[in-house]
């Protein structure tokens, strides 16, 4: 196997990777968005219930009752929290992920200028060779030119 063959390999490879490295950050977009969307709606939820609640509170309630509404109240800022750590985290995923394709992509750019310089190097080997045998059969007609016109 020559070396274009092997560079050409080798970006199939890379590209592959970026490939893979760019469904990996979709994905860990779409898991963040949702992360954040879901903390949003217990945010919403929460707001709506203390809404509802505060009429309720106004027309009096039982002691039993507020204990209820606190406890509840104090459960879902817990959830809101530990949802809020999850939408900070999986957007550090996707953070991580873009760096990772990033660096996938200037691999793969890498490799192409690599490939592209191998390219012109060996155009440029092939048209000094075809240089070359010009002016050596240049040289041939002109050392048989003056000869075969004195030979007549």
């Amino acid at each position: 196997m020559d070396r274009m063959q092997l560079l050409a390999t080798l970006l199939e490879r890379e590209e592959r990777r970026r490939d893979e490295a760019l469904a990996h950050w979709r994905a860990c977009q779409q898991r963040a968005e949702a992360a954040r969307g879901q903390h949003q709606a217990l945010l919403g939820y929460r707001d709506d219930y203390r809404q509802r609640w505060a009429g309720q509170f106004r027309q009096g309630c039982g002691i039993d009752l507020l204990r209820c509404y606190q406890g509840f109240v104090g459960r879902l800022d817990q959830a809101i929290d530990l949802q809020g750590q999850q939408a900070e985290h999986s957007q550090t995923l996707v953070d991580a992920a873009l760096r990772a394709l990033r660096q996938r992509e200037t691999r793969v750019a890498m490799v192409r200028k690599l490939i592209e310089r191998r390219q012109a190097a060996a155009q440029l080997a092939q048209s000094r060779r075809d240089q070359k045998t010009s002016d050596e059969a240049a040289q041939r007609m002109g050392r048989r030119g003056p000869r075969s016109l004195q030979a007549a």
